[in-house]
């Protein structure tokens, strides 16, 4: 078995508890008209990050589509959100993807 490579226990716990505190704040602010659409975005993060950690292929590939979502998202707000979730995208993406990554989620 290969082991886990630091990176992605750092990614995988980041989304975790991104997931679970922005979950938690929309739990306790439920003003929004698509409550349940956040929501199950959050869990998605959730779900992904969990898996990642597991070492499933399909787990790094949500989580890279979690974050093109947020940079699509992030267009109707500002250049700045667009910049910052490029750039996080391009950096969890580049670790995810990398042979030490790859040969890990191949196992």
């Amino acid at each position: 078995m290969t082991k886990r490579p630091p990176s992605i226990t750092v990614i995988s716990w980041i989304f975790i508890t991104v997931g679970i505190v922005a979950l938690s704040y929309h739990a306790l602010h439920p003003s929004e008209e698509s409550l349940v659409w956040v929501c199950f975005v959050r869990i998605l993060a959730i779900v992904g990050g969990g898996f990642l950690l597991r070492g499933a292929n399909w787990a790094r590939w949500l989580l890279v589509v979690w974050l093109g979502y947020h940079v699509i998202l992030s267009i109707l707000h500002s250049a700045m959100a667009v910049g910052i979730h490029t750039v996080l995208l391009a950096a969890i993406a580049y670790f995810l993807f990398r042979p030490q990554s790859s040969t890990f989620f191949r196992q």
